[in-house]
């Protein structure tokens, strides 16, 4: 007689959504500083202080707003194998 446990082989990555997602909400702000900040060192300090304010502004709304979806949803496996839904997966870690 064999047994199927599938639940089983999820739950490690049921909890790196939950993680992932908590991590999102509480440090999504720092996309503000972090944007601005690179955007002076990529193009200028006038760059940094306009659109590097405007896209930190987008990106905060962004990573905290997959931060919470992810939490939400963190028990279902969407998407699919508990991919990030968002890349880079946390605010300090580098993009692709």
């Amino acid at each position: 007689m064999i047994v199927n446990i599938a639940t089983a082989s999820y739950a490690q990555d049921m909890g790196k959504k939950l993680y992932r997602g908590v991590a999102n909400i509480v440090t999504g702000w720092i996309e503000l500083p972090k944007n601005i900040y690179d955007t002076s060192v990529e193009d200028n300090p006038l760059s940094g202080i306009t659109i590097g304010l405007a896209k930190g502004v987008g990106m905060t709304i962004v990573r905290t707003g997959a931060g919470v979806y992810e939490t939400v949803t963190f028990p279902f496996p969407i998407p699919e194998s508990y991919t990030p839904v968002l890349e880079p997966e946390f605010v300090f870690a580098k993009g692709k």
